[in-house]
């Protein structure tokens, strides 16, 4: 049992059309949890860097953030992204418990209509005042 199949270089990338709803709720939750630890160390080093020197820094670099579109897109992504990661961790606890194991495939869609619809519900919040 010393053979072992060989995929050579790259591997076959084919594969990602043989993933089933699971798979793609486990590869995108392990995704958006990666993006929300980076968005943290982000956030806390552009806080600590506004508020070392003074406070009219602080304020006029939210200032500054807030009036750039792409800041504002970026926090729609960053509500998507959020939202998406709390109710699949949701949705993981209640399959965990036992609750919904024949129906992962239907909740892990609903999931995902369910972070689209709020996010679009949001953009007129987050583009407000651009």
């Amino acid at each position: 049992m010393t053979d072992t199949y060989d995929r050579g270089t790259v591997e076959d990338f084919g594969r990602w059309r043989e993933f089933s709803a699971g798979m793609w709720a486990w590869v995108l939750h392990k995704f958006t949890g990666w993006l929300l630890v980076g968005y943290l160390f982000t956030h806390i080093a552009v806080l600590s860097t506004a508020t070392a020197a003074d406070p009219a820094v602080y304020t006029e670099t939210l200032r500054g953030l807030e009036a750039l579109l792409v800041v504002r897109l970026l926090e729609i992504g960053l509500l998507a992204v959020a939202v998406f990661h709390m109710l699949n961790g949701v949705r993981l606890l209640f399959v965990d418990l036992g609750i919904g194991l024949d129906r992962q495939a239907t909740t892990f869609y609903v999931t995902l209509v369910v972070t689209a619809a709020i996010t679009v519900v949001s953009v007129p919040t987050y583009l407000a005042g651009v």
